[in-house]
């Protein structure tokens, strides 16, 4: 009995420690993160769930819209009239008048094969059926915005998959010069795509390339290395003028790419043309970061880059202030710098430029359609396992927003009509990418697009949130129209936050194009106009209406705009200051460029 007794008594069990507890969830959590990491690469860094949540979204509402179907029906039955018209005319050989056009840009069709039969049917269909799906996927009452948007994107690519233009068989262009050279262009297309595809696996650069390195038929602007730390180099240029104007620029370029795409070729350098007109110049060079600089942060890029730069230049030119200029994602980063010199009474800076870089994330335009949580969370678990995020895992996106231009255009000219366009020094620059430091890109897509913590106010550096409304210097903004990284409205709102002078300029072109503006090129036009301090506000579309357009490249513009803002003409300071402990270490274009 008393062995059963015993039995009987409650076992008291310890509670497992915490740090068991820990572990466990450690474990578990970095399970969870390889596998979607391991999972994104069949998905090309798409969240599945991101597109699968907008699609339910959007399917659910329209499934309850029973007017949005019956208006939906009705305008399918209406245009498969016209197109049944279309079709009767154009059978009897009569010159039938389209029934719908292509939206602007779209140049697909217009090849004067597109309107012999049966290929004028072809593309009518495909475009009637591309408008029926944009009324279908648009104006669905209690949808997301950011739902819609990216269902009604999403269909799109869907159906620009299937284009006529796009096969083989369907593309009167393509039939035609097959005939003709009695398929040699299809031998020499598969040849091509045999030739590319094994380029991407061996991870080196397109056909082409290899005639635009940098130092020799570009990024060839004569200086030298006058800094390097451990994320950027500075690059110091040698004048071409006896003098020069007082306040030398500070260039900041995005870190998403190399630095040269503003010293480009000689002809389309704005590096060289802004020396050619009496500038001292220099340029941040970024280093192309590994899996060791995993930890590098949006801080870091502040301080390592601009801070170090702005140290550099004052002893190297000192008593001098900076005409500060930032690209793109670089631009960010200098509005984030001025508004905390701002804060803290630093008067280094006379004047700040914006070129392409937002520093409102509200309205992102299509670009923000793959930033959302869920795709944060997977870019994060792609990021943790490598440390970084490859510019690879990076292009698909942004070939999505220009598909018809990046994508299938490319194919049709290289694979099915066997032609290869030549290199250029931009296309060359654009295969020229470099990695993203996971951390700092966590934080970029969470504070800036998620959470848009510096147009809110929210945004800290050393532990106190920064405005851009303290910023006081005189601002220069640079938009441009076919903008799908940075839309030229969300460019604008550079005035919404500041009372200082700000003139804002909207350039011809697309985020690249549009900025590196060659002043021999006749196609260029933009529009210009001041805003003075505590003027009234004016919004983007009247300001579009009222601002005078002019020919030619923006770059006379704005430099005479740093003219009327820089002191009087001095010498020349010399490159580098071996006294100041910055002396030149190497010969432009520096090591970091041509790190891979």
């Amino acid at each position: 009995m008393g062995a059963i007794e015993k039995l009987r008594e409650p076992v008291l069990v310890a509670p497992p420690a915490s740090e068991d507890i820990d572990a466990a969830a450690a474990m578990a959590s970095g399970i969870d993160r390889v596998l979607r990491a391991y999972g994104s690469r069949a998905t090309f860094g798409v969240s599945p769930a991101a597109v699968t949540i907008a699609f339910f979204d959007w399917w659910q509402h329209l499934a309850t819209s029973p007017g949005k179907q019956l208006e939906l029906g009705r305008k399918a039955f209406r245009k498969w009239l016209r197109f049944a018209d279309f079709l009767a005319r154009a059978a009897r050989g009569e010159k039938a008048a389209p029934c719908i056009e292509p939206l602007a840009g779209d140049t697909r069709f217009t090849a004067e094969g597109w309107r012999g039969w049966p290929f004028n049917a072809m593309y009518q269909a495909f475009l009637l059926l591309q408008q029926w799906w944009h009324k279908a996927t648009t104006d669905v009452k209690g949808v997301s915005p950011h739902h819609a948007a990216l269902v009604n994107f999403a269909t799109r690519q869907m159906l620009d998959v299937w284009a006529p233009s796009n096969l083989s068989w369907t593309n009167p262009e393509v039939l035609r010069v097959t005939r003709e050279q009695g398929g040699a262009n299809l031998i020499r297309g598969f040849s091509n795509f045999v030739e590319d595809w094994r380029r991407v696996v061996l991870g080196q650069p397109p056909v082409g390339a290899e005639a635009f390195v940098p130092g020799r038929q570009v990024a060839c602007t004569p200086g030298k290395v006058v800094f390097r730390n451990r994320l950027m180099e500075l690059i110091q240029y040698a004048p071409a003028t006896d003098t020069v104007f007082a306040e030398p620029v500070l260039i900041v370029p995005a870190w998403i790419m190399k630095y040269y795409i503003l010293d480009l070729s000689p002809h389309n350098s704005l590096v060289k043309y802004l020396v050619d007109r009496g500038h001292t110049v220099f340029i941040i060079s970024w280093k192309n970061p590994g899996p060791a600089d995993r930890d590098l942060s949006l801080a870091d890029y502040r301080r390592l880059g601009i801070e170090d730069a702005l140290a550099a230049i004052g002893r190297i030119a000192p008593e001098r202030r900076v005409h500060a200029v930032g690209y793109c994602l670089g631009g960010t980063l200098l509005a984030i710098a001025a508004a905390a010199m701002a804060r803290n009474g630093d008067p280094r800076l006379a004047t700040m430029t914006l070129l392409a870089a937002q520093t409102d994330f509200a309205d992102a335009g299509e670009l923000g359609l793959f930033i959302d949580e869920s795709e944060v969370a997977l870019l994060e678990d792609m990021m943790a396992e490598q440390g970084f995020l490859d510019p690879g895992q990076m292009s698909g996106a942004f070939q999505l927003l220009r598909s018809n231009d990046l994508i299938w255009s490319q194919r049709i000219t290289e694979y099915l009509l066997g032609r290869r366009p030549p290199m250029s020094d931009l296309v060359s620059w654009n295969a020229d990418g470099t990695r993203m430091p996971y951390r700092m890109h966590s934080e970029y897509l969470r504070r800036l697009y998620l959470h848009n913590d510096l147009a809110a106010g929210r945004y800290h550096v050393d532990g106190r949130p920064v405005a851009l409304r303290d910023i006081r210097v005189p601002t220069f903004a640079v938009g441009t129209e076919r903008d799908h990284v940075a839309p030229w409205r969300s460019v604008y709102k550079i005035g919404l936050y500041t009372d200082a002078e700000v003139t804002f300029l909207l350039a011809s072109g697309g985020h690249n194009v549009g900025i590196v503006s060659d002043p021999a090129y006749a196609g260029s036009s933009y529009q210009v106009a001041t805003r003075g301090r505590d003027e009234p506000y004016v919004d983007p579309e009247t300001w579009a209406q009222q601002a005078p357009r002019s020919p030619g490249s923006w770059w006379p513009e704005w430099e005479r705009w740093l003219e009327r803002h820089s002191g009087a003409r001095v010498a020349p300071p010399e490159l580098g200051s071996t006294t100041a402990g910055y002396p030149p270490l190497d010969d432009a274009p520096g090591q970091y460029v041509h790190q891979k």
